[in-house]
């Protein structure tokens, strides 16, 4: 058999984090337990030909969830049926992942989701020292830029408006429709 069938049938290859900081945890939930299985497998070993060191399927605790519905209505309230809907979670954790290669991964993932599964994704990103006054800095310029529109905001009108209006109205054709002219109002 070859080596590439063979590995479907072992654990997916695992890298080791060498920092351990952590860039992406993927919360992965079913009703089946082979389809979210099937699913953490896949994620996994996309991980490892992505070269971000993975750690999971970490299994979380279920929710169940019931409810009493009677079977007919008004007088056979002895009569009632129980249903329940228990919900199964892995977690995948991705540690020191680039930012850029943590959302190609999860949009791998998000392009060939598997059906009956949810996904929740947390994802970290790390600054350099110093960000603040960078922000700071970017803020001045947006607040200088948007300075002027905000100077009108609620009215719909602003100073070229109003005097292309007034010249508008002051106009041959318009003095031609009305009897007096704007000035004598």
């Amino acid at each position: 058999m070859p080596r590439s069938v063979q590995a479907v049938y072992l654990k997916p290859l695992k890298r080791k984090a060498v920092h351990g900081i952590p860039s992406c945890d993927l919360q992965l939930r079913s009703y089946s337990v082979r389809n979210l299985e099937f699913f953490a497998d896949f994620a996994l070993r996309a991980a490892y030909y992505l070269y971000l060191p993975a750690l999971g399927p970490i299994p979380l605790p279920r929710t169940t969830e019931r409810w009493t519905v009677p079977r007919s209505n008004f007088v056979n309230k002895k009569s009632q049926e129980n249903f329940e809907r228990i919900t199964l979670r892995r977690l995948v954790q991705v540690h020191d992942g680039h930012p850029e290669t943590v959302e190609i991964w999860l949009a791998f993932l998000r392009k060939h989701a598997y059906y009956g599964i949810g996904m929740k994704a947390n994802v970290w990103e790390h600054e350099s020292l110093g960000v603040g006054r960078t922000m700071d800095v970017s803020l001045e310029n947006i607040k200088r830029t948007l300075e002027p529109r905000w100077a009108h905001f609620g009215r719909r009108k602003n100073p070229e408006t109003s005097e292309r209006v007034y010249e508008m109205m002051n106009h041959d054709t318009f003095r031609k429709t009305s009897d007096t002219p704007l000035s004598a109002i």
